[in-house]
């Protein structure tokens, strides 16, 4: 091998800076010292929001609760079906769901598209949570709301800037608190008032109106399935598994599964809490409708029966605090991380996470300062149908073209020199699926299907994909199949190699899945390097 060139700045620099917690790249099997159990809580950690009260609260006020029971259990399933697939692939390979998604059908450019639609995701869902936390400070502190968005947002970002390591403590060490000050107020409600369940499957909405309607049910699907790109955090911390071994194959599937699609179950059950709280809130507050969709109201009305009013309003506010940092500390940095895999592929440069950490948190508190809780459902619905079309798509990629129809590569592949810039089957599917849905639910193709604008999305993300890949015969997955290395991608157990070796470009060793051969100096070149350092003789050329 010939002697490291000399390397472009920018590639050094983001090489280096991203070896904390190998953001832009897979992450090697000397990092992943956690076992599965920890991995699986720190990701559980993070589905701790109280945005799924408010949610589970507006659909049940707006469309009654048969309705939405049932839009929950639609929300529920799609997102166990979808999120299946999607997990598993990223936990057996150790990748986030950019790298997962540039093999399965969009290409290193295409995918782009797809980190922009998870980018605004995190945005959103902060917002949200900020907005929350807000109206806890202002009404335990008397903090008014506009300083309340602007403390939420600042506290975030120390946590973030140190990645995994301090986020996976942060997790395990406040969900025991999480969880009594969550499950505690629920169960004496239904204990000591168990006529408020009667009066919860009783209530029909705030117009009365909330008869058990498909339409009324998909509209409460659509807002929760807003949710559906939550995969996608969860999949930031999965791809942190251990190897998945025959000593250990049980505990990594239970971790896997628990904190990949299985986060779904305990959002659900959150939803149809918050739903029951409003309820009680409305029949037991005179002009209780206008807050009974806010968590901080909700908890602190049950508080108030069982300890005094100093207290409950105490506990309403640290539950607060601690659930918005604990969602707040993910969203905030699976964000950081989509924003910097887009920035980083256009132009070549690496201007560091933690300057995305910022640009992201601005957008939040300007939605935060723009009242966008008030317009809740109206937001969430629309998200919806492209965040549907992205997760549905790449799920059926994996499932049906690489395993059922093998016209996909059943490996993943992310790196620069393997991949083309678009690969039309993926990046058609959610063109077509996302823009069809959205026709849909503005009413652009009649007011009768308008409430299904969902299944729109979905139909249309599970049959683009493998019509698109037969019509293209596959071709444009793989530039070449032959990365230029002769050693295995994988060990006997299936598990990405853990041999390292030397990139000339920045100098530093790295695993096997993460290189790619430099045929020019006859040297080995990693994943980053190709995306930050521009000259072209790094690159492989194109077989055939």
């Amino acid at each position: 091998m010939d002697p490291p060139a000399t390397a472009a700045p920018a590639a050094v620099g983001a090489a280096r800076e991203t070896l904390e917690d190998y953001t832009l790249r897979y992450a090697p099997r000397s990092y992943r010292r956690w076992s599965p159990g920890v991995v699986g809580v720190t990701a559980l950690g993070g589905i701790a929001y109280l945005a799924d009260f408010s949610i589970g609260a507006n659909i049940g006020i707006a469309y009654g609760t048969t309705n939405a029971l049932w839009g929950i259990a639609v929300f529920a399933l799609v997102v166990i079906a979808t999120g299946t697939p999607v997990a598993y692939y990223a936990a057996r390979y150790n990748l986030d769901l950019d790298l997962v998604t540039r093999g399965s059908g969009f290409g290193y450019y295409g995918s782009i598209l797809t980190n922009i639609i998870f980018a605004t995701f995190t945005f959103i869902f902060f917002a949200l949570e900020g907005s929350i936390m807000a109206q806890g400070l202002e009404l335990g502190l008397g903090v008014p709301l506009w300083i309340g968005y602007a403390v939420s947002t600042v506290i975030i970002f120390p946590l973030v800037v140190y990645g995994m390591s301090l986020l996976s403590t942060l997790q395990l060490w406040t969900t025991p608190l999480w969880l009594v000050l969550m499950v505690l107020p629920f169960g004496y409600l239904v204990l000591a008032h168990p006529d408020s369940v009667s009066t919860f499957l009783a209530y029909q909405g705030e117009d009365g109106l909330g008869a058990p309607s498909i339409g009324s049910v998909m509209l409460a699907a659509g807002v929760c399935l807003s949710l559906i790109a939550q995969i996608a955090e969860q999949i930031d911390y999965l791809r942190f598994m251990p190897p998945k071994t025959p000593e250990n194959r049980r505990r990594w599937w239970t971790a896997t599964l628990l904190a990949g699609p299985g986060w779904v179950l305990f959002g659900a059950a959150k939803q149809v809490v918050g739903l029951f709280l409003a309820v009680y809130f409305i029949a037991n507050v005179a002009g209780g409708a206008a807050v009974a969709n806010e968590p901080v109201q909700q908890f602190l009305l049950i508080y108030q029966d069982l300890v005094p009013g100093w207290l409950a309003i105490t506990l309403a506010v640290v539950l607060v605090v601690v659930s918005q940092v604990k969602i707040n500390v993910t969203n905030a940095y699976s964000g950081s991380l989509a924003w910097t895999n887009s920035f980083t592929r256009i132009t070549g440069t690496y201007p560091g996470r933690l300057v995305f950490l910022g640009v992201n948190l601005l957008i939040a508190l300007v939605l935060m300062e723009a009242n966008m809780f008030d317009f809740l459902n109206a937001i969430l619905g629309f998200y919806a149908n492209i965040a549907i079309a992205w997760i549905v798509v790449v799920a059926t990629d994996i499932a049906v073209n690489k395993y059922l129809l093998r016209l996909s590569p059943k490996h993943p592949e992310f790196r620069r020199g393997m991949l083309y810039a678009v690969n039309p089957v993926g990046f058609v599917s959610v063109v077509l699926a996302g823009g069809l849905s959205i026709a849909t639910f503005f009413g652009a193709l009649g007011t009768a299907i308008q409430p299904f604008s969902p299944l729109v999305a979905i139909a249309l993300g599970l049959v683009l994909p493998p019509v698109l890949a037969v019509a293209t015969g596959g071709r444009y997955y793989l530039r070449r199949t032959d990365d230029g290395i002769d050693l295995p991608m994988y060990d006997e157990h299936g598990n990405p190699s853990d041999v390292v070796l030397p990139c000339h470009v920045c100098g530093q060793d790295l695993e096997r899945p993460d290189m790619t051969a430099c045929v020019a100096h006859d040297a080995y070149v990693c994943s980053l390097c190709l995306s930050t350092d521009r000259r072209k003789e790094h690159v492989l050329p194109a077989q055939g």
